[in-house]
């Protein structure tokens, strides 16, 4: 069994559990996430399946999209609903939507997060989280993400109150946490704040309306119809300059040697081989042999499904 199963992860679930629960109703070992959404965050979750499995990093790397509440007021030890609250700031507020709007507006574009300590990032061989359990705060590397776009979804004009939420939709690379934006967003407003609620509606190519639910999964695995769910691994590459196979390079591509270097790869990191619509290889810039290009996935011919 080979494919891409767009999984709607509901909450309270582990991004593992999902992939366990996906091999036992499936009857196949080979499965894969291609990113953690925490327990309480609900949203897409592309699973790649059988052969699918080497193009997981592809849909890993992807751009996401949630939608998220944030809370201005509070501050907790994970950044988002689930934690003890560290910082509470009572007074009443007012904000007007131009303030919001600009703070949203400052944070669009290339920025620096520090992981939270409750996260799965490793420092010297460890995981955050378990320094974090311990009670222990050490030093975490700032990394760069880019925010393509971060929207304001109400219509409120201002919003007053000893806590204040609204509702935001952010574009962004991977990599980036919402948790750790809600409180960038509420140290530029001047308050502590965190992430009350997420929902992951796009991962990749893949949306909400693409997703099934892990019951609706087993039901169409009693009544033989998976087709309908599992996805070619071809919709992992659909970002990617495709041409098709000739008869001159036919043997050299399925043998995986080294080509002379494609046009598209002067403007595309990657370049798909197809041969009856069906996925080849991936070929990319040789690192070391200037004018060259090699395969960094091959794929055997095998039916999706």
């Amino acid at each position: 069994m080979h494919g891409i199963l767009p999984l709607w992860k509901e909450q309270g679930m582990t991004s593992h559990d999902c992939v366990f629960k996906v091999r036992k109703i499936l009857h196949t070992k080979k499965v894969g996430h291609t990113g953690t959404l925490d327990p309480g965050v609900e949203g897409v979750l592309p699973i790649c399946i059988g052969n699918a499995t080497r193009l997981a990093e592809y849909l890993t790397d992807a751009g996401k999209v949630y939608e998220a509440i944030i809370e201005i007021g509070t501050a907790t030890t994970t950044e988002d609903a689930e934690g003890e609250v560290i910082e509470e700031d009572t007074t009443e507020k007012h904000l007007t939507r131009e303030q919001v709007l600009s703070v949203l507006n400052s944070l669009t574009g290339e920025i620096s997060q520090t992981p939270p300590m409750f996260s799965a990032v490793k420092v010297n061989g460890r995981k955050l989280y378990e320094y974090a359990r311990r009670g222990e705060i050490i030093d975490r590397p700032t990394r760069q993400v880019t925010i393509y776009s971060l929207e304001l979804l109400d219509h409120c004009e201002e919003y007053k109150g000893r806590t204040i939420t609204f509702p935001v939709r952010i574009a962004c690379s991977k990599g980036t946490y919402i948790r750790t934006l809600a409180v960038q967003i509420g140290e530029l407003l001047g308050y502590p704040a965190h992430m009350a609620s997420l929902v992951r509606i796009k991962s990749g190519t893949f949306s909400k309306e693409d997703c099934i639910t892990l019951s609706q999964l087993q039901e169409k695995a009693e009544n033989e119809q998976l087709k309908e769910c599992i996805k070619p691994l071809e919709y992992a590459l659909t970002d990617y300059p495709q041409f098709d196979v000739t008869e001159d390079n036919h043997k050299k591509i399925i043998n995986g040697q080294v080509l002379p270097m494609h046009p598209a790869l002067k403007e595309h990191d990657k370049i798909v081989y197809m041969e009856d619509h069906k996925a080849v290889a991936v070929y990319v810039k040789h690192p070391e042999k200037k004018g060259l290009m090699k395969p960094e996935k091959m794929f055997p011919k095998v039916d999706s499904i």
